[in-house]
C-alpha cells in the first residue's frame, strides 16, 4: 500500500483521515475473524503499522476519534 500523503487531513467525503479509516478497516476485517471474542488492540496496532508508519501514540488518539 502507498503511503499517504496527507494522513491527519479528513477527507471531504466522510470526515474521516487516511489513519481513520485504516483502523476503521482493520477493525472491520478482524471482526470477521474474531466474531464476537475481544479484539486485542496490540493485534490491531500491529496490523494498522503493516499498512501505515506510526507510533503507538498517534494510534492510541486515532483509535480513541472512532470508537
Amino acid at each position: 500500500m502507498t503511503e499517504p500523503r496527507y494522513p491527519n487531513i479528513p477527507d471531504v467525503r466522510d470526515g474521516l483521515t487516511e489513519v481513520e479509516r485504516t483502523i476503521l478497516l482493520v477493525l472491520h476485517e478482524a471482526r470477521k475473524e474474531y466474531g464476537d471474542r475481544m479484539i486485542p488492540t496490540a493485534l490491531i496496532y500491529g496490523r494498522v503499522v503493516e499498512r501505515l508508519d506510526m507510533s503507538w501514540e498517534e494510534f492510541q488518539r486515532a483509535l480513541l476519534r472512532v470508537s
